[in-house]
């Protein structure tokens, strides 16, 4: 295959994309064997009609491909390359401790490999999951072991499923095809604002596991590990609790793909000489504006023209030397109520699939360092997140989120009325954010917000809304791995993804879970011969 550089028009078909690869190349459209769009972004110039510019790989005849590859300018080669496994073979069968994202592709890459693994997984499926979230959100009743932060699929089940691809990779391209074989769109393949979709992720999570079964993987819901046992600094086996009964599971081989929240289990695992050092992350508040205003904030005049709902990314770096930036932005969106702990406050930002809901949303967001924690621990990060959390939890003794206008923020108007209305969806109190939030968060999110209105002008809209907090942006502690993907001192664990601190988002998380499972399989599993 080869590839090259296209513009098409907004709404285009398949006869545009033809006509635009003649435009660039003297073939004729029946030469074309077979295209696909691999990278696509929008396109916004003062003066000209929106399009998007795209990298477009195409299959010719051998022959033909080598003539037109002599037009380096325009034309280079391209060739995709998949992850896969080799079959292999275990004496005792992998355990994977968590089942998203991370737990999810490192499951499948053992299961492929032939060796069979056994995933446990404190929370339960997804539909079932599902049902415990309506029922917080409805009622105020959490489930401490099911809910946004732990089930099926992780905390990207219940947050958009935004996918960010970044350069092509065998890796990448193995979670991003795996989706699509799923039920995802084929655009999550090269679009800018590639997402899933909260509405369309159980079909996806559900052919998964389905596969998973199929090729042998044994799936525990409802089963939190309590123990990871050792024996002269290996891994000897795995304690799990589900219904009241714990059950063991003989392995050498474990893959924790715990995420950024199971704190009990990183407490436990800290305690069990897992080597930690505390790692620095985001804090701050959701921001809500009206969706259409900020289709005209970044479309401008094309707005109109455009279907795809906007979003934005902000950053800028303050005096002092911290940095505010926008996070898991969500457009025609709603906040989360995200929570896994009785007594705290977290929110969190999803869209449905067509994103078309009345606003849209950002986390605002402070950078810390764990020079703020107050302390050298390793878990001192998690205590300051869950400060704040139950501070937040304790202004209405509700979960209630604290909520303010910008305006009033700001000091721009004399009230806290809103012409944007709040969607978390336990409801709302009015407070100021430095009743739960260190003065120098509130301070940077002021300062910061002030950049990003004259960078996009009219960000600053007195209506716009922000609850709080943000405190889970990311893992505050990272496990330390050596090259091997081993933790360091412990023999057989793997710490892997978003919570053992080496990714951030679905695909990098779902990578890192490749990567570990790989690893795994390098030292513990015989290739088939």
């Amino acid at each position: 295959m080869v590839k090259i550089e296209i513009s098409l028009p907004i709404g285009y078909a398949d006869d545009d994309v033809r006509c635009a690869v003649r435009s660039v190349l003297p073939v004729d459209k029946s030469e074309i064997l077979e295209y696909r769009i691999i990278k696509r972004a929008l396109s916004l110039i003062d003066g000209e009609a929106p399009k998007y510019k795209c990298t477009l790989a195409l299959s010719f005849s051998p022959e033909r491909e080598a003539g037109l590859l002599k037009m380096r300018n325009k034309v280079k080669p391209y060739e995709e390359r998949i992850f896969t496994p080799t079959p292999s073979r275990m004496e005792k069968r992998p355990v994977v401790v968590g089942f998203g994202p991370a737990g999810i592709f490192a499951a499948l890459i053992l299961a492929e490999a032939g060796v069979r693994p056994i995933v446990i997984e404190r929370g339960l499926d997804v539909d079932s999951r599902k049902s415990k979230v309506d029922l917080f959100n409805s009622c105020g009743v959490l489930d401490p072991e099911c809910n946004v932060q732990f089930g099926e699929g992780g905390a990207g089940t219940f947050s958009d499923g935004k996918l960010k691809m970044g350069t092509r990779d065998e890796y990448k391209l193995k979670v991003i095809y795996e989706f699509v074989e799923n039920g995802a769109t084929e655009d999550i393949a090269f679009s800018q604002t590639a997402h899933l979709g909260t509405d369309k992720l159980p079909t996806i999570l559900k052919g998964i596991r389905a596969k998973l079964l199929s090729l042998g993987a044994e799936l525990i819901f409802g089963a939190k590990m309590t123990e990871l046992g050792t024996k002269d600094c290996k891994v000897t086996y795995v304690d799990y609790e589900k219904d009241g009964n714990t059950e063991r599971i003989e392995t050498d081989a474990v893959i924790l793909a715990i995420g950024h929240s199971a704190r009990d289990t990183i407490k436990h695992l800290y305690l069990k000489g897992v080597m930690m050092t505390p790692r620095g992350f985001g804090i701050g508040m959701r921001i809500e504006h009206n969706r259409e205003r900020i289709n005209r904030l970044v479309y401008k005049d094309s707005a109109p023209l455009i279907d795809e709902t906007a979003s934005y990314h902000l950053v800028t770096h303050l005096r002092g030397g911290r940095s505010v930036y926008s996070f898991c932005m969500c457009p025609g969106g709603s906040v989360v109520a995200a929570t896994s702990e009785k007594g705290a406050i977290v929110t969190n930002g999803m869209s449905e699939f067509a994103r078309m809901a009345d606003n849209s949303n950002s986390a605002l967001l402070v950078s810390v360092t764990p020079s703020d924690f107050g302390s050298e621990h390793p878990l001192s990060g998690i205590a300051y997140q869950e400060k704040i959390e139950k501070a937040a939890y304790l202004l209405s003794n509700s979960y209630k989120a604290p909520s303010i206008s910008l305006g009033r923020l700001l000091c721009r108007s004399s009230d806290n009325s809103s012409a944007v209305i709040p969607s978390y969806p336990l409801g709302t109190v009015d407070a100021d954010p430095t009743d739960y939030l260190p003065d120098y968060i509130t301070a940077s999110l002021k300062e910061g917000i002030l950049d990003f209105d004259a960078w996009m002008p009219g960000f600053l809209d007195t209506g716009a809304v922000l609850t709080g907090p943000e405190t889970r942006s990311t893992s505050p502690v990272r496990m330390e791995r050596g090259q091997d993907g081993e933790a360091l001192c412990i023999k057989g664990l793997y710490p892997a993804g978003e919570g053992a601190g080496y990714a951030g988002g679905i695909i990098s998380s779902a990578v890192d879970g490749i990567k570990e499972a790989e690893k795994l399989l390098l030292s513990y599993a015989k290739p088939l011969r």
